[in-house]
């Protein structure tokens, strides 16, 4: 990690080089277009995978992060396919947000079928919590006071559960999905893994019909799910914004 003094409002961690583009990009988009400072931090270079390489998936991280508006996109480099919730990683992970600063961190979802997947989520909720620890010590911990995100939000797309909200991201598909095409080692139509992946017209209809059904939910064109494990509080019943009829 290069050591700089950007802080971000919304950061986003993800196992993987295109996890957030899958996932959450929409609401990075649309809060970034919002006046916030959004970031993403992978927690692996993606080197275990069928298609590409490190390096290769480094660029196209760094061209999507443009299309997602980032403020900053970092790499921790711990490694792919062996992702376990060791104190190590979880003070390397806790410095960065004490350094990040975030308001609110988005995770993956807590179950799932990769296992770097749901180790994130709880190396990432145990370094939030961590990072706020004012007599613990830190990596760097003398340059970064203590902090702990506000919020954590579970990205749910591709979890079989009711989610707690959806955002919609009608007008943030089309460059969500831009984002996600940058990464053409992993999408482009090619032989090398073609029993794993789907061919590229194939994944743009499978994007746009699960972002359709989640915006049916709420009533708009797109929708990107989420899950929050804490009660949300509404001021004002009269102006609840998705009609039961």
């Amino acid at each position: 990690m290069t050591e700089q003094t950007t802080t971000v409002d919304l950061l986003a961690i993800a196992a993987h080089r295109d996890d957030v583009e899958q996932t959450c990009g929409g609401a990075l988009i649309r809060m970034a277009e919002k006046g916030y400072s959004t970031g993403v931090l992978d927690l692996t270079a993606g080197e275990m995978g069928t298609r590409g390489d490190a390096e290769i998936r480094s660029r196209e991280a760094a061209d999507a992060a443009r299309e997602l508006l980032l403020t900053w996109r970092g790499n921790l480099g711990l490694p792919d396919a062996k992702l376990e919730t060791t104190l190590d990683a979880k003070l390397a992970l806790a410095a960065e947000i004490r350094r990040l600063r975030p308001r609110t961190v988005i995770l993956p979802y807590w179950e799932g079928r990769h296992p770097d997947h749901y180790r994130t989520a709880e190396l990432g909720y145990e370094a939030c919590f961590l990072a706020g620890l004012k007599r613990l010590d830190l990596a760097g911990g003398a340059l970064w006071a203590p902090h702990r995100p506000k919020k954590i939000l579970y990205a749910s797309l591709y979890a079989n559960v009711r989610p707690t909200f959806v955002v919609d991201i009608t007008q943030q598909f089309d460059r969500r999905l831009r984002a996600l095409l940058c990464y053409r080692s992993q999408y482009g139509d090619q032989p090398e893994g073609s029993a794993l992946f789907p061919a590229h017209d194939e994944l743009k209809d499978r994007i746009r019909s699960v972002a359709r059904y989640y915006g049916m939910l709420i009533g708009v064109k797109y929708g990107e799910p989420y899950v929050v494990k804490e009660m949300l509080q509404l001021d004002d019943v009269v102006k609840i914004p998705v009609p039961t009829f």
